[in-house]
């Protein structure tokens, strides 16, 4: 299977030194490229800002991001050759409107103590776009980060609104841990829980579950 892999985080720049970002370490996405390589398929990896491991499959393509705007290049360049995506990389969900080519200086905003007002804007929303282009033999898998107690609820509908064909929901503490507690959920309504274990574990079970779609 031809699988595209999307991990970490993305950077939006606010000056030349400066950016918004968030706490993805990168790890889970990783940690699905190398099971998928491992189980002999076809993987090529968009990476984000974090280290990316020594020991990466040396048989996967790997294509390094900062920005949105950058990975929504690469997915549009990447995806139509997929038969599956699994979209683990955490988007920023706002960028600044305009970025200062320089550094920003507190001079320029009144001194030390004065306040900065930054003006964001949304950033596209990278697997709805892409899900809205694919064909009938290619499937989007997504992720959904949420509280515990409303997980399950928003994760479908985060499904519903993308028009993915699965979702791996988990619970806030799984961002830069090392384990994860998910629910896999598909647009057809089965849903399986397969308990608390490590990213590496998961990948596995994931890679092995993709047949589902």
């Amino acid at each position: 299977m031809r699988i595209l892999i999307t991990a970490g985080p993305t950077r939006e720049p606010i000056d030349a030194v400066r950016f918004i970002s968030n706490r993805s370490s990168g790890k889970m996405g990783v940690a699905i490229a190398q099971a998928a390589a491992d189980a002999g398929h076809d993987v090529t990896l968009l990476l984000g800002p974090v280290m990316a491991p020594a020991t990466l499959h040396d048989t996967m393509r790997v294509y390094r991001f900062n920005t949105s705007a950058e990975l929504k290049q690469m997915l549009e360049a990447h995806f139509p050759d997929c038969e599956v995506l699994v979209m683990a990389a955490a988007v920023a969900d706002y960028r600044m409107e305009q970025a200062s080519e320089g550094k920003l200086k507190r001079e320029s905003a009144g001194g030390r103590d004065a306040e900065l007002t930054l003006r964001l804007q949304p950033t596209p929303d990278l697997v709805r776009a892409v899900a809205s282009t694919k064909r009938p033999e290619q499937k989007v898998v997504a992720f959904a980060l949420e509280e515990p107690m409303e997980m399950e609820q928003r994760a479908v509908a985060k499904m519903k609104r993308k028009g993915v064909d699965a979702m791996v929901a988990n619970p806030l503490g799984t961002m830069d841990g090392d384990h994860i507690a998910p629910l896999w959920l598909l647009a057809d309504g089965r849903r399986t829980e397969p308990g608390r274990m490590t990213k590496p574990d998961f990948a596995g079970w994931l890679v092995g579950h993709l047949n589902d779609l």
